[in-house]
């Protein structure tokens, strides 16, 4: 009997102890412009790049470059390449802080929402875009569209195992008895 409840002991444990969430999400590693960058002419092209290659969605991996104003200016659809998602921009207009949002289609197949900022220095002589790319019909940059809850939480699969390992327990410890 001690052997049996040492065993389930340990199998609880590893169960608990081994059920950490999954970090296979992609990372964005680096921006062109970069985060924070002060540029005096504007980018012909946003290239977001991560650390695991993106999944080419062609509706589903969205960047868009918001002004200050709250326009818009990116020039068309994003595009993957590897590791990287790049997007057309259209020469900017006013000076200011500009927002890169995007939204990209994990490896993993989750999605990844973030954002990259950066200043335009001098005002250049562009004009917005008509609306924001990628179906959207908000003002909001992609990353902040639609929230993603992530999926199933774990908890309940852990409840569920621990619950097999207590009645498997209680059940050997009542079918092994010796019978009187």
């Amino acid at each position: 009997m001690r052997r049996l409840l040492t065993v389930g002991a340990f199998a609880l444990v590893a169960l608990i102890g081994g059920a950490a969430p999954a970090l296979a999400h992609n990372v964005l590693v680096g921006s062109d412009p970069a985060e924070g960058a002060q540029l005096s002419a504007s980018p012909r092209e946003v290239r977001l790049t991560f650390d695991q290659p993106v999944r080419a969605g062609e509706s589903y991996n969205t960047v868009n470059v918001v002004g200050p104003d709250g326009s818009f200016w990116s020039d068309g659809p994003a595009r993957v390449e590897g590791n990287s998602v790049v997007a057309p921009v259209r020469e900017l207009g006013p000076a200011g802080t500009y927002t890169v949002g995007y939204r990209i289609l994990s490896s993993d197949g989750h999605p990844v929402p973030g954002k990259v900022s950066f200043t335009l220095t001098a005002p250049g002589k562009g004009t917005p875009a008509p609306g924001p790319q990628g179906g959207q019909d908000s003002g909001q940059p992609a990353d902040q569209a639609e929230p993603d809850s992530g999926g199933m939480p774990i908890w309940p699969w852990i409840a569920g195992a621990v619950v097999v390992v207590i009645a498997g327990l209680v059940l050997a410890l009542r079918l092994g008895a010796p019978k009187k």
